[in-house]
């Protein structure tokens, strides 16, 4: 299959566009002028049930939903398209709305580190062992997540994160000994061609990294294109490529996202996870919990299972983060972990090594470990599995109960404690 591409500009070109009224299709303008809007044939041919595409989750998760603005927002803009006002002034009134969004949720310019007198916009490093590199190359998707959190990349410039230059990666690591993962992020660095992963992994490998161990790429293509893996023209280059880092000790790991086991389903998903296995490369899935696609515990079950079942390693169940959409796809703190233990219920042990309901905020990476009471209060009990500063990892703290809280934002302490623990330390690392 040859890969095209839809977007606000030809949208309507679809033939499946026939079942979606006059109406409908302007919702999809209004809102994707606004947040970021592109799918592809795949997603559109072999995900959606057109026949029920309202509810559909891949509809869902591809083509804007009038609900994804305020109402203010959507009549603003629509009212402007209607009247065939200017570019100019659409696009004033929509810079104003997305940067009422959140468009830098968890402080990601705070992970930018500044290195031999200057900031390195295409790298970012919050955890110690984990750095986060943006190529340039790959700071577009096959096809764009209406949920998410770096929607800014495609829509903002002055929040976009990216660089080309190899060589500064790799003195970057050599002078940060204790990074033993590089994860390529975007975007989606799997739209990159061959040539150029060749160009960034073979400057690392000839960089003879003793601390490197991982190589992580952070991609949505299996899902949204999997024949990035079977019948691409460079296809079979990349997974020679996998198989010559993994020769040389380095583990190359997909963190695939699957937000829906509809994804894992087709004969063309599974044929491409059965290639990247056999390269030797190992596949972890990781998705938000987001109302109106999947905020039941029977799909993430079935989500699990069928990832085990062909070789996938469940990861991270995230909480969707405070930016975008949000409003759309948040449910509760409490429900997210009722949620995941239903799910957690569900499931053998094999499917267990799935770490969540995790937030990816700020201070780290805060895990509602569950609701409790202790002495005689009603809490909930977190946890970070990352955190800004590795001691804060695997301790437990507590948070007032808040059957209406989202985001770690609305939590207060427990027990008459007017701070965090971790709150102090992390003030000061801002400041």
């Amino acid at each position: 299959m040859n890969y095209k591409p839809y977007s606000l500009h030809n949208f309507r070109q679809i033939p499946q566009m026939e079942f979606l009224s006059e109406e409908q299709k302007l919702e999809i303008e209004v809102v994707g002028t606004v947040l970021p809007f592109k799918t592809d044939n795949y997603v559109v041919d072999e995900l959606i049930d057109w026949s029920n595409f309202e509810r559909d989750p891949f509809f869902i998760l591809n083509f804007p939903q009038k609900e994804m603005l305020d109402e203010a927002s959507f009549n603003k803009i629509a009212s402007l398209i209607s009247k065939n006002a200017p570019r100019k002034t659409i696009q004033e009134e929509v810079t104003k709305i997305r940067l009422k969004l959140n468009p830098n949720p968890a402080g990601q310019e705070s992970n930018v580190p500044e290195f031999n007198g200057r900031k390195l916009s295409g790298i970012q490093h919050k955890y110690r062992e984990t750095m986060l590199f943006f190529p340039t190359q790959g700071q577009t998707c096959h096809a764009y997540c209406t949920f998410c959190f770096r929607w800014p990349q495609f829509a903002l410039n002055d929040f976009k994160f990216a660089m080309k230059e190899a060589d500064t990666m790799v003195e970057y690591l050599k002078a940060n000994p204790h990074v033993t993962d590089v994860l390529f992020t975007g975007g989606d660095p799997a739209v990159m061609k061959t040539r150029f992963f060749e160009s960034y992994f073979n400057a690392l490998l000839d960089a003879d990294l003793p601390n490197l161990k991982n190589i992580r790429i952070g991609t949505k293509s299996l899902a949204y294109w999997p024949y990035r893996y079977t019948t691409d023209d460079d296809a079979d280059d990349l997974l020679r490529l996998f198989e010559k880092v993994k020769k040389r000790g380095i583990n190359v790991a997909l963190m695939a996202h699957f937000n829906h086991p509809g994804e894992l389903k087709t004969e063309a998903v599974q044929k491409a996870v059965k290639r990247l296995i056999a390269a030797g490369v190992q596949i972890r899935s990781q998705s938000p919990l987001l109302k109106n696609i999947n905020d039941r515990s029977d799909i993430w079950a079935e989500n699990w299972r069928e990832q085990v079942k062909q070789g996938i390693i469940p990861y991270y169940m995230f909480i969707a983060r405070n930016t975008g959409a949000q409003d759309y796809f948040a449910v509760s703190l409490n429900r997210a972990w009722q949620i995941f233990k239903g799910a957690y219920n569900q499931v053998s042990g094999i499917c267990r090594t799935v770490k969540g309901p995790s937030m990816s905020c700020n201070p780290g990476k805060v895990q509602i470990v569950g609701v409790s009471e202790v002495a005689g209060k009603k809490v909930f009990v977190l946890n970070f599995l990352q955190g800004r500063d590795p001691s804060w990892v695997g301790r437990p703290f507590f948070a007032k109960y808040d059957p209406d809280a989202i985001w770690l934002d609305d939590l207060e302490p427990a027990f008459g404690e007017s701070k965090f623990f971790f709150e102090q330390a992390f003030l000061e690392m801002l400041a």
